[in-house]
């Protein structure tokens, strides 16, 4: 999978080093600023910045003006980060077109949780629409699978967890990571179930099950024989 870029924006150093450790742990990679004057330089000069993280209150240039700023010219995603919880706030972050809004203190899980599910539904993770994982073709758009031009009848968890798979080929999926991407991050079930669409989803493709490799004690890898 290309690694895409993040600019995180935010005047304390340990912020963004915490924001950064987990984003680059999931395969981003990560640019970061301590005011909204670097910010924009850092924009400006990188024009395949994939999504922005901005803290609100900064020096020189709040995370508003930025935000305003990008706006004019992008419509690259933004996440906000405020230490405030005013309402008010978050009218204005959605009113200025800002896709999500959350408080500190967050769960750093969570927030790549947020920023994965926000490039999926912007389209820009995992933007191909159909995928060749040695014979197993995805047809993304019409939410079909095919093994050797013959269908394969997959419920709507089993289709998720087949693409994500294909999409990670090669790296090592927590179950944890699974459930997020998968299920979502708000997901509270038992990661089992995990292992039981695993088993289904390995029997319903054949021979082909076999490149779900179990890695005992974290998870499974997808990996193409």
């Amino acid at each position: 999978m290309e690694r895409l870029k993040i600019l995180v924006v935010d005047d304390e150093s340990r912020m963004r080093k915490l924001v950064k450790d987990f984003l680059e742990r999931d395969g981003f990679t990560v640019l970061e600023a301590g005011d909204g004057l670097e910010a924009m330089d850092i924009f400006y000069e990188h024009k395949d910045i994939a999504l922005l993280i901005l803290d609100v209150m900064m020096p020189k240039m709040d995370g508003w003006q930025v935000c305003r700023e990008v706006r004019q010219i992008s419509q690259v995603p933004i996440i906000m980060l405020t230490a405030r919880t005013d309402e008010r706030d978050e009218l204005q972050g959605f009113e200025l077109g800002v896709d999500e809004y959350i408080s500190k203190p967050f769960s750093p899980k969570i927030l790549v949780a947020r920023v994965e599910a926000i490039l999926r539904r912007t389209n820009v993770l995992f933007a191909e629409e159909s995928i060749d994982a040695g014979g197993i073709v995805i047809d993304k758009t019409a939410h079909l699978v095919t093994i050797n031009n013959q269908p394969v009848e997959l419920s709507y968890k089993e289709f998720e967890l087949l693409t994500y798979f294909a999409e990670n080929q090669g790296i090592a999926l927590s179950r944890e990571k699974i459930l997020n991407n998968v299920w979502n991050y708000d997901y509270f079930g038992d990661a089992r179930t995990i292992d039981t669409h695993v088993k289904k989803l390995r029997n319903k493709l054949g021979d082909k099950g076999d490149y779900i490799k179990t890695i005992w004690g974290m998870g499974y890898k997808f990996e193409v024989s």
